[in-house]
């Protein structure tokens, strides 16, 4: 498993499409580690663009994806020459939630070991939601269950139209615990409810009508659709921006420790419950849980 550690991130080098990518060091300047699953690519404006990088998986958050997007929000968050950051996935989903690899080791790891992973999860979530920079999500395909999450902790997300969306955890005998307190302040808990025990796929149009999306456009759209978010940012205050941020989230509905802390002891049980060994177990073995009709 990688951890991510302290240290600041500098430019690092151009890559063959004229991007900057950021590059960790640690404190000598030697280079530590380079994403392996993530990617941070920097245009001459600061507009960053954070991807999700595991196509192949449909971006699951693996332990090592997590780490690194821990990582990468306090790099951007703290490097000056960022102005925005535009979260986004590669391949045809933007996230597919949980890694169930992850999960399953979680069901034969003891006490201690679950709860550090699902703070790790949680600090993640955490990073991003308060990263002093506006957080766009390009939201180019489907996302379920923590991809929702990731969905919701960006300030405004744009998704294409077609694309397919759900809290679908209650299938697999778990609950969105960690990402709760986020998609709870996104939809407000009247909308949240609709949704977030039933495990229903929603499409584009009612994850504008949740609030998760704030549009939904034809692919060919999305790009022009997010630039209209982002440039309005370049012309203001990156201070000012950062503290009307900041002061946004204290005066809105608010996501104390004691939420957090609660939703990591959620998720926790949850690993260790009868439901969700079954339903991790009959997804792995390709049939249906018990409790399915």
């Amino acid at each position: 498993m990688i951890e991510a550690g302290p240290g600041p991130v500098r430019a690092g080098w151009v890559d063959g499409w004229g991007a900057l990518r950021a590059r960790p060091f640690d404190n000598k300047g030697d280079q530590r580690m380079t994403y392996q699953t993530i990617t941070i690519d920097t245009d001459p404006r600061g507009v960053a663009r954070l991807t999700l990088d595991r196509p192949e998986k449909h971006n699951a958050l693996s332990a090592q994806m997590i780490a690194e997007l821990t990582e990468a929000a306090q790099a951007l968050g703290t490097d000056p020459a960022v102005r925005v950051v535009v979260l986004t996935g590669a391949g045809a989903s933007f996230c597919a939630g949980g890694d169930l690899g992850w999960m399953r080791a979680q069901m034969a790891a003891d006490g201690p070991t679950r709860a550090a992973e699902a703070r790790k999860l949680a600090d993640m979530l955490g990073a991003l939601n308060s990263l002093p920079k506006p957080l766009i999500g390009r939201v180019q395909g489907q996302a379920f269950g923590g991809g929702v999450g990731m969905m919701a902790v960006c300030d405004v997300a744009i998704g294409v139209q077609g694309a397919k969306f759900g809290l679908t955890e209650t299938r697999l005998g778990l609950i969105p615990a960690t990402i709760g307190p986020y998609v709870l302040a996104r939809m407000g808990e009247a909308m949240a409810r609709r949704v977030f025990m039933s495990a229903r796929i929603f499409d584009a149009e009612a994850a504008v009508t949740l609030g998760l999306l704030a549009r939904a456009v034809p692919e060919g759209d999305l790009d022009a659709a997010v630039e209209a978010e982002v440039a309005p940012y370049l012309v203001c205050a990156p201070g000012a921006v950062a503290q009307a941020k900041a002061l946004a989230q204290r005066l809105g509905a608010g996501i104390g420790p004691d939420a957090v802390e609660h939703s990591i002891a959620e998720l926790v049980a949850r690993w260790e419950s009868d439901e969700a060994a079954e339903g991790i177990a009959a997804f792995f073995d390709k049939r249906k849980p018990g409790w399915a009709r």
